[in-house]
C-alpha cells in the first residue's frame, strides 16, 4: 500500500521589487538626494554640521511628536506653527534682561525660567483644547478647525507683538540664562552635546511611554484606526481627542519657548511654516493620514532625514524658494504612497 507524503511547507512568497520600491520610494528618494548633496559638497559630512542638525532637529522633533499624535488620531493641526510663534513671542517678552532699553515690561522683575515656560504652555494648551473641542464635539473637520485657529493665533501674536511704546520690532535682549537654557552644551568625551538634544530625548521617552504603555495611547490609536469600533468598545472618543490635542499643546508651548531661547529673539513671524515641516516629517516617518498608524521612532527618523535634507540644500547653496518646491514634492509623494498603501489594504 502506497503512502501519500504531504508537505507542511508553505509556498514562499516571491519578493516583489515593484511593491518594495513603491513602499519605500520616499526613503529612497531622500537617500539619493543626500548622496547628491554629499557628492557636490563632501565637506557636508562633518561632526559640526551634524551637531547643528541635531540641535535644530531637537525642537522640530518636539513639534512633530505633538502633531504626530493628532495625525494618528486621524486629524491634523495647521495651527502648530502659529501656536509655537505665540509661545516664542510671549516667553521672549517675559525673559528680557532687566537693563534692556526696549524691554516690553520695564518693571517686571527677573523671572525664573520655569515661569514663562509654564505660562506659554498654559496658553497653547488652551488653544489646542479649543481645537480638540471643535473637532470632537462640534464635528468640524480638523483641517478647517485648525486652519481657523492658525489665523486666530497669528492675530493674537501680531497684536501682542505690535504694541506701544516700541511697536513691531524683534523681541531681543533676552536674559543670558534663558538663552543658555537652549544654546548651552555639555561635553561627553570631548564632544559638545547641546542641551536641546537632552530635552528632546526626555520628551521622546515620555511620549513613547504615553503612546505605548498607557490607556490614553491605546485609545488614541483606537480612535484613529476606527472611531466607530472604538466607540462600541467603550472608548470615550471625546476625552481621547481632547487629551491628544492638549498634549500637543504642551509640546507646542515647550518647543516655542525653547525656539525663542535657541534663536535669541522672536517676532510674529517665528514659527511660520513649522506645521508643514512637522507634518511632512511625520508622513515621511510612516504615519498615515488615514489614522491609527505611526510610531515615535518613525517620527524621529522623519524629522532627522527632513532636517538633514533641508540643512544640506542650504549647505550647497540651493535657492531657498526652490527648497519649498522640493519639500512640496516630498509631501505629495509621501501622501500618495500612504494613500496607495491604504487603498491596497
Amino acid at each position: 500500500m502506497e503512502k501519500t507524503i504531504t508537505s507542511d511547507l508553505k509556498p514562499t512568497k516571491k519578493f516583489n521589487w515593484k511593491d518594495f520600491l513603491l513602499n519605500n520610494a520616499i526613503s529612497i528618494i531622500l537617500l539619493l538626494l543626500l548622496i547628491v548633496i554629499v557628492a557636490i559638497e563632501p565637506g557636508f559630512l562633518n561632526i559640526i554640521n551634524f551637531r547643528n542638525i541635531l540641535s535644530q532637529a531637537s525642537t522640530r522633533m518636539i513639534f512633530a511628536l505633538g502633531v504626530g499624535g493628532i495625525i494618528i488620531a486621524k486629524g491634523t493641526d495647521l495651527s502648530l506653527g502659529r501656536q509655537v510663534g505665540l509661545a516664542a513671542v510671549i516667553s521672549a517678552s517675559l525673559m528680557q534682561t532687566t537693563g534692556y532699553a526696549y524691554r516690553i515690561y520695564p518693571n517686571l522683575p527677573r523671572l525664573p525660567i520655569i515661569v514663562p515656560v509654564l505660562v506659554v504652555i498654559a496658553i497653547t494648551v488652551l488653544l489646542s483644547a479649543i481645537n480638540g473641542f471643535v473637532v470632537s464635539k462640534l464635528k468640524v473637520d480638523p483641517f478647517v478647525a485648525t486652519l481657523g485657529m492658525q489665523v486666530i493665533a497669528f492675530g493674537i501674536t501680531s497684536i501682542y507683538f505690535d504694541r506701544p511704546p516700541y511697536g513691531a520690532q524683534p523681541i531681543g535682549g533676552l536674559d543670558k540664562a534663558f538663552q543658555e537654557f537652549a544654546q548651552a552644551s555639555f561635553n561627553i568625551f570631548g564632544l559638545p552635546i547641546p542641551h536641546l538634544i537632552v530635552y528632546a530625548m526626555v520628551v521622546i521617552i515620555i511620549i513613547w511611554v504615553l503612546w505605548n504603555k498607557t490607556r490614553f495611547g491605546k485609545n488614541m490609536y483606537a480612535v484613529g484606526g476606527n472611531i466607530e469600533a472604538a466607540t462600541v468598545s467603550g472608548v470615550n472618543v471625546f476625552k481621547a481627542l481632547m487629551l491628544t490635542y492638549m498634549l500637543a499643546g504642551v509640546l507646542y508651548g515647550l518647543g516655542g519657548a525653547l525656539e525663542a531661547a535657541r534663536i535669541g529673539s522672536a517676532t510674529n513671524r517665528t514659527g511660520e511654516g513649522y506645521e508643514l515641516d512637522a507634518i511632512a516629517a511625520c508622513i515621511v516617518g510612516g504615519l498615515s493620514f488615514n489614522g491609527g498608524v505611526g510610531t515615535v521612532p518613525g517620527i524621529i527618523f522623519g524629522t532627522l532625514i527632513f532636517m538633514v535634507i533641508t540643512y544640506g540644500l542650504n549647505f550647497i547653496g540651493i535657492n531657498p524658494y526652490l527648497q519649498y518646491i522640493v519639500k512640496g514634492l516630498i509631501i505629495i509623494i509621501a501622501v500618495a504612497i500612504d494613500s496607495r498603501k491604504y487603498n491596497k489594504r
